[in-house]
């Protein structure tokens, strides 16, 4: 499979799984099939279109409108399914990590593409992969997870986009170095979620 191609179908992976999570999440609020489907769209396709609109380049879903029917075919189904039968919470935690993981690298891999500098490209993977994500809180009336302390999440996409740029600096092929950045960075989510991996933050103020 060509780098192109991987890079295709890995991408409408990626929109399908966000919509889902933006549904799943949408449901803690009761919202009604548009407000939810709004969710799934914007959590699906927010994080490319800020990539794309910053690298100057042709938005990806109005270029291709299959990502956008991909978005729409999957929240439908997603929104669905979720009034139908009892699903935690926490279960969309799941597909957002994959969600991520697919999403961060495409994004950098574009932007290598587009022939931006590493550090640049690496920003660019982050800022698709957690993008959609901040949308989704914001229409759900929520501060962005990012925001917020909590486990591993936007510098997970950071150590994936960067072990990408590094794999092909190496010499490892496109294809193999997006496989492996894909699993690290999905890795290093799940691990955090499950040891609550967190980054420094600020602690409470101290009393006077």
């Amino acid at each position: 499979m060509s780098v192109d191609a991987l890079l295709y179908w890995v991408g409408m992976a990626a929109v399908a799984v966000n919509a889902l999570t933006g549904v799943l999440d949408s449901r803690r609020k009761e919202m009604d099939l548009i407000g939810a489907l709004l969710v799934g769209v914007a959590t699906a396709l927010g994080g490319g279109t800020i990539r794309d609109l910053l690298l100057d380049r042709n938005v990806f879903w109005v270029v291709d409108q299959t990502y956008l029917v991909a978005a729409l075919i999957t929240g439908l189904l997603s929104f669905f399914i979720a009034r139908a039968f009892d699903i935690a919470p926490r279960l969309f935690l799941i597909p957002d990590a994959i969600g991520l993981a697919l999403f961060a690298i495409v994004g950098t891999q574009v932007a290598l593409q587009w022939h931006t500098p590493w550090l640049v490209a690496s920003l660019m993977g982050v800022i698709t992969g957690v993008l959609g994500g901040v949308l989704r809180d914001i229409l759900c009336n929520d501060v962005p997870s990012i925001f917020l302390k909590g486990e591993l999440y936007a510098s997970a996409a950071w150590f994936g986009a960067l072990a990408l740029i590094g794999l092909q600096a190496i010499g490892m092929s496109p294809v193999a170095a997006t496989w492996m950045a894909m699993a690290l960075v999905l890795a290093l989510r799940l691990l955090a979620m499950r040891f609550h991996i967190t980054l420094p933050a600020f602690g409470q103020a101290r009393a006077r």
